[in-house]
């Protein structure tokens, strides 16, 4: 007999299966005893008598026995066993009791212990949301003639500038964890024109919030010839929609147990910096600067879903003083810059590159940056590159928000943070 999955079980009422996975919970009744088996799909109640020994929790196991209804049970289907084998006995009680796990649980706790508590279907949940999220990226782009592409991530200056880069020694030399792959994907647009890339990107920032990781997943994008960011951020309205399409169909499950509610995506306003400023201090009251902080991003984001019934919000047009370099200025002291609110998270910076030269010495010179520094991102800019933009999802803060995770380190298998290096 070929392998039965958990959420299978209901398709083989009155045959014999074989089902594989872990000793989820027991619980013995005197005259009966009942085991929840947890394999990658779920979990399906197995119904032992005394011949069989049981294990402590967490402990492999296969079980050969028959279907049967069951309203009672979870799914309405159990096994009756015939056969268990236990492939390898748990040696000690875990530190997490996984069929009682909660966001509520000391959060500490649930990370030190991640390499167990990962098991628990709503801890796993999380991550198999992201999994789809990430494959409708991919898919949609490369439907949309775009080329996948791996950048370094060991890097000799930073994209950003500024301080908040992992200094590492590479043999002789001074080099960096990569913040970003922004310098080369705008290069990789003068070989292929449409790029994304899916990697780790690394910020050295002095935070302890719920929704800073010192390591992510990024989601770049970046396309050559267009005429203004407004086309960048028609991609990403699109992009966004199959994203979420792609999960609602290989996620289904996850997504329920996380008690998920799909956003609004038929529209996706933008508004432009200076009246979002406008709006946080004459009618909400909050005195903000250049950048927004979580608070002001939070305001906009209640004040937009109460406005137009939106969950994605653009603000457009952001000032100099709070883009990089590379932004395309308008002259007027602001930026083809954009960021992307969801729920009132920042979840994507991006915007209009600028593509000349002249243009790029100046404004690397007038952020005080040194041109020298940056001379190989440079040097492709003199032989000719088109009109280009792009932006940057952040996998993680999307799942959070779409999963309404109380902390971004859940929506990571193995979050690095100020404080954690392990497991």
């Amino acid at each position: 007999m070929c392998r039965t999955l958990a959420r299978e079980v209901s398709r083989h009422v009155g045959q014999n299966i074989v089902l594989q996975g872990f000793l989820h919970w027991k619980r013995d009744l005197g005259g009966i005893r009942f085991v929840l088996l947890r394999d990658r799909s779920g979990v399906v109640q197995v119904v032992v008598d005394r011949r069989f020994e049981l294990p402590l929790a967490e402990s492999s196991m296969k079980v050969v026995g028959k279907v049967v209804a069951n309203p009672k049970a979870p799914g309405g289907y159990e096994v009756l066993a015939e056969h268990i084998e236990f492939y390898a006995k748990a040696t000690e009680p875990s530190p997490i009791e996984i069929p009682k796990e909660a966001w509520r649980a000391n959060p500490d706790t649930l990370l030190e212990y991640r390499y167990v508590s990962l098991r628990g279907e709503k801890a796993r949940a999380p991550l198999k949301l992201q999994a789809a999220l990430v494959r409708g990226f991919r898919a949609y782009l490369d439907g949309q003639g775009f080329t996948e592409i791996f950048t370094p991530k060991i890097v000799s200056a930073g994209a950003e500038g500024g301080s908040n880069l992992f200094g590492i020694d590479y043999f002789e030399h001074r080099a960096y964890l990569a913040q970003s792959p922004q310098l080369y994907k705008q290069i990789m647009v003068g070989v292929f024109e449409r790029v994304y890339e899916v990697a780790p990107v690394f910020r050295a920032e002095q935070h302890a919030t719920s929704r800073h990781l010192n390591e992510y997943l990024s989601l770049d994008v970046e396309m050559g010839f267009i005429e203004s960011e407004a086309e960048v951020m028609d991609l990403e309205e699109e992009l966004l929609r199959a994203m979420l399409e792609e999960a609602r169909h290989l996620a289904d499950h996850e997504a329920r147990i996380l008690g998920v509610e799909w956003p609004n995506t038929r529209e996706m306003p933008r508004l432009e910096h200076h009246e979002a400023r406008r709006i946080l201090r004459e009618e909400l009251g909050m005195p903000v600067g250049a950048d927004f902080n979580e608070e002001a991003e939070r305001a906009l984001g209640a004040w937009a879903k109460e406005r137009w019934g939106v969950d994605f919000l653009f603000v457009t047009r952001y000032p100099e003083s709070a883009r990089p370099f590379y932004a395309y200025p308008e002259g007027d002291g602001t930026t083809r810059g954009f960021d992307l609110l969801f729920r009132g998270l920042e979840i994507t910076s991006g915007g209009q590159r600028i593509h000349r030269y002249e243009v790029l010495l100046e404004q690397l010179r007038k952020k005080g940056h040194d041109p020298a520094q940056f001379a190989g991102y440079l040097e492709v800019f003199k032989y000719g590159m088109p009109p280009h933009g792009g932006f940057a999802i952040g996998a993680e803060r999307l799942t959070q928000r779409l999963a309404n995770l109380p902390n971004v380190r859940y929506a990571r298998a193995f979050p690095r943070d100020r404080h954690r290096l392990t497991p």
